[in-house]
């Protein structure tokens, strides 16, 4: 059954741009580069961008639109032995799909608080502030190092105490937290009416929420740029410190950061790419893309850290005390910063509008990529006429289910296991290393130049194919065995450690996912017929239905016309012996 197409190549770029270009490039890697060596850590960025980041965004894209399947189903017709790689890419999306948006939800919180005639974060007169509160915000406001260690910022208490209403730890699980699970059900009804009709919504809806986030980007960083104490902050930020480069976790760092940023290994870009017309020239979309992507990044350290230096400014600390990562740049440092700023409503709803937008679309591509891959196993059920709306419906209520607990009191720590357990960058590392193994050596990275060549009409650079048989599996492998091996258990806050069985637990998440691609392999060698060595070749036959390129056309044009000769010329020798 037809899936359907982009109404134009623009609803996919922005689909595409949407999806990779996401809260990770506003407050991940301008921390990583900060702490990693500055500009010094632009280098084994790069590296990972040309071994990695590039030469994976360009195959899965290729394979999507090749094969106009799904994340799993595009598997099967390629290289049925690895379409593991294929679930387990849709597991950790699922994982993502799952606390995700719970982000969002809390995003959606503070913006409803921007509007109010004074930001709750700004001031210690709330009833869930306490006595060692702290407003940084204030005037005349004299603060030393002893103060700081021995109080709370309000921005600080306005987080743990009212928005997350923070319990002592995973085992006290507490109560629902009823405002940010209306914020909640209110960003799951956006996300089901933004892909409920397909690309037809989906297309529609990028042009908005892909493109607004510059918009708000470019004001935020104009503003950041005119704040005393911004070029300190920048100075801060690209400082390069060469000596950070020999540090093995720089480099670990950069390249979980590139797979993440890139959105490789988990589907998404198949699927996205399934929808495109066969000669749609991905070569050039996925090198632009790229180029999009990381740039988006570099701009956003701009913004962030212009106002992270402002911030030191005024209360005269270091920038390294006030910079962070992840959920506290958010919603602690930057809207701490705001409220130091005149027109402190304005900027927080922008950087808050900024927020949900970037986070909005990674949210509904990645829904959109599981829905797509699982109604690609069950076309002739899932496909027919309001099929997809109810389905659809039903996913979003079991992930919404299945989030409860990230709602209540100590939902902060569970999300905190899904975070760095389950869509950890080992597990992203793992399936690229035999995604490009799968398709650089058994499918065969010459057959895929070819692909490409027919699909574009261009022949993509030569370093391509150097990177899908060698340099990419390889880089990922190291990469990934020194995770294993720098591996530190999650803490909270520094301070919380978790009991034994939440570690037990974070490690089944990340298995589920690690653990289908050799299993999957594993079981349908046992499962097949025929000899052990018909089954291997089975396994690593692609779909002989699938599209023929122009030089497999000429090839069998070639192959026919070879045998109609032979058969030719032995039929005029038969002929000639009957007459003899």
């Amino acid at each position: 059954m037809e899936t359907g197409h982009w109404g134009s190549k623009a609803e996919f770029l922005l689909a595409v741009a949407g999806n990779v270009i996401g809260l990770g490039n506003v407050w991940r890697f301008p921390y990583l580069c900060y702490k990693y060596g500055g500009g010094a850590f632009l280098i084994p960025y790069l590296v990972f961008v040309v071994t990695c980041g590039v030469p994976l965004f360009l195959l899965e894209t290729a394979m999507g639109q090749y094969t106009q399947e799904g994340g799993i189903t595009c598997w099967h017709r390629l290289c049925p032995l690895a379409e593991g790689i294929g679930y387990a890419g849709q597991l950790i999306l699922l994982y993502s799909c799952m606390y995700y948006i719970v982000i969002l939800a809390w995003a959606l919180f503070y913006l409803i608080f921007s509007f109010s005639s004074q930001l709750p974060w700004a001031s210690c007169d709330n009833t869930w502030n306490t006595d060692d509160c702290v407003n940084l915000a204030a005037k005349n406001l004299t603060l030393n190092r002893t103060t700081l260690i021995n109080s709370t910022p309000a921005a600080t208490e306005f987080w743990e105490r009212r928005v997350l209403s923070l319990s002592g730890g995973i085992e006290e699980i507490g109560k629902i937290n009823w405002e940010i699970l209306l914020c909640l059900i209110a960003m799951w009804v956006i996300c089901y009416f933004c892909i409920w009709k397909g690309v037809k919504s989906t297309g529609k809806v990028v042009y908005f929420t892909a493109t607004f986030p510059y918009v708000m980007l470019l004001v935020l960083l104009i503003r950041g740029l005119t704040l005393p104490g911004a070029l300190q902050g920048i100075v801060f930020y690209l400082y390069p410190e060469p000596a950070r480069l020999f540090d093995p976790q720089v480099w670990l760092e950069a390249g979980a950061q590139i797979l993440f940023s890139y959105s490789v290994s988990v589907g998404t870009l198949t699927v996205l790419a399934s929808y495109n017309k066969y000669n749609n020239n991905c070569y050039r979309d996925s090198l632009w893309l790229c180029v999009l992507n990381s740039c988006t990044s570099l701009v956003a350290g701009f913004a962030v850290f212009s106002v992270l230096g402002f911030m030191a400014q005024e209360q005269g600390i270091p920038i390294a005390e006030v910079a962070e990562s992840g959920p506290g740049l958010a919603f602690i440092a930057y809207p701490q910063a705001v409220a130091m700023m005149p027109l402190p409503q304005l900027w927080a709803v922008c950087f808050f509008i900024m927020i949900i937008l970037l986070g909005l679309d990674t949210q509904f591509v990645s829904m959109e990529a599981v829905t797509t891959s699982v109604m690609d196993l069950c076309p002739m059920i899932l496909r027919r006429e309001g099929r997809r709306e109810i389905f659809i419906l039903l996913f979003c209520l079991i992930c919404f289910l299945g989030q409860f607990i990230m709602v209540t009191e100590g939902g902060m720590y569970v999300f905190q296991l899904f975070d760095y357990y389950a869509c950890n960058g080992a597990c992203v590392l793992f399936l690229s290393v035999f995604e490009t193994l799968a398709m650089g050596w058994i499918f065969g990275a010459e057959r895929i130049f070819d692909i490409i060549e027919d699909m574009t009409k261009s022949r993509p650079n030569y370093i391509f194919m150097l990177c899908w048989k060698y340099l990419t599996p390889l880089v990922s492998v190291v990469s990934f065995v020194c995770s294993m091996v720098e591996y530190t258990p999650l803490t909270f806050n520094r301070w919380y450690v978790y009991p034994d069985w939440a570690y037990a637990l974070g490690w089944l998440l990340a298995l589920s996912s690690i653990l289908l691609v050799p299993g999957w392999a594993l079981g349908q060698l046992f499962a097949g017929k025929g000899s052990l060595k018909q089954r291997w070749h089975h396994l690593c036959s692609p779909d002989p239905e699938l599209p023929l390129t122009n030089k497999q056309r000429a090839e069998m044009k070639e192959t026919t016309f070879i045998a109609e000769m032979e058969d030719l010329v032995r039929a005029n020798i038969d002929e000639d012996e009957n007459r003899h």
